[in-house]
C-alpha cells in the first residue's frame, strides 16, 4: 500500500498503524521508504524476534527484541516524528486506545504484542497488547484524534483480531489478501507485495487530485 502512495506522490497529513500496519507506518513516518521498510520486513522471520518470557501467565514470550531492534531504526519518541503519528492498542481493561506521544519503539512493540503469544508492553505507565484484538482498524478513534478529513484506510483480510462496525463512509479502502505469512516464513513476500501495490494504486485513483491521510491496518489521512 505504501509503494502505492508513493508512486502517487500523495502527500499524507498523519498515519495509524495497528499492529503490522504499527510496525511498517513506523519506518516509513520516520524517513525510511517503502522500498527499504519492505527490505527490513523481510529480512528475518518474526520467530526470530521473539524472546524468552518466563511469567507465561502473560503471555509466551517478550517484546523485548523487537523493541531493541526498533530502537535502531526509529526516533526515541513520537515528537522525533516529521508528522502525527498514532498506533492502535488494548488497555489493561481491554479498551481500545491509540498512543500517539513517549515512547515509540515501546509504543509500536505493544501494537503487535498479540495476546496469549506475547506478554503486554509497558507504556507511559499502563501496559499495552495489539489493538487489533479489539479493533483492527480503529477508525473511530482515528476520527476522534484527526477530525473529519479525507482518509484511506489499508484492511487485509481478517485472519485475526475484530473487525469493529467501522463507518467506512467518506473513505478510500483498499483491501488486500491476506498474507501467508506466519511465525517461521513471510510467504511469498514479493508477490504479495507487488499484488498489495496493484490493488492500492486501483483504489488511489477515486482520490482524483484530493489530498488526505491513511489509518488502519494501516490509515492514512492525505494532508489537507
Amino acid at each position: 500500500m505504501l509503494d502505492a502512495v508513493e508512486a502517487r506522490g500523495l502527500a499524507i497529513d498523519a498515519v495509524v498503524g495497528t499492529s503490522s500496519g504499527a510496525l511498517a507506518g513506523a519506518l516509513w513516518v520516520a524517513g525510511h521508504p517503502a522500498a527499504r521498510v519492505a527490505e527490513i520486513l523481510a529480512s528475518r522471520t518474526p520467530f526470530s524476534y521473539m524472546g524468552a518470557h518466563f511469567a507465561v501467565w502473560e503471555g509466551l514470550f517478550s517484546m523485548a527484541p523487537v523493541i531493541e531492534t526498533l530502537r535502531g531504526l526509529l526516533p526515541p519518541t513520537f515528537a522525533d516524528l516529521p508528522r502525527p503519528f498514532a498506533v492502535g492498542v488494548a488497555g489493561p481493561g481491554g479498551a481500545h486506545a491509540l498512543l500517539s506521544s513517549g515512547d515509540l519503539p515501546a509504543a509500536v512493540a505493544a501494537s503487535c504484542a498479540m495476546p496469549v503469544i506475547f506478554a503486554p508492553v509497558a507504556h507511559g505507565g499502563a501496559r499495552w497488547r495489539d489493538g487489533g484484538a479489539v479493533d483492527r482498524l480503529g477508525l473511530k478513534a482515528w476520527r476522534a484524534w484527526r477530525g473529519p478529513r479525507p482518509v484511506v484506510v489499508h484492511r487485509v483480510a481478517r485472519s485475526a483480531g475484530v473487525d469493529a462496525a467501522d463507518d467506512l463512509s467518506g473513505a478510500i479502502l483498499i483491501e488486500t489478501p491476506r498474507s501467508g505469512a506466519s511465525f517461521w516464513s513471510l510467504g511469498d513476500f514479493a508477490g504479495q507485495r507487488a499484488e498489495a501495490r496493484s490493488l492500492a494504486g486501483r483504489a488511489l485513483e477515486a482520490l482524483g487530485g484530493e489530498e488526505g491521510g491513511v489509518a488502519g491496518e494501516t490509515l492514512v489521512s492525505p494532508a489537507p
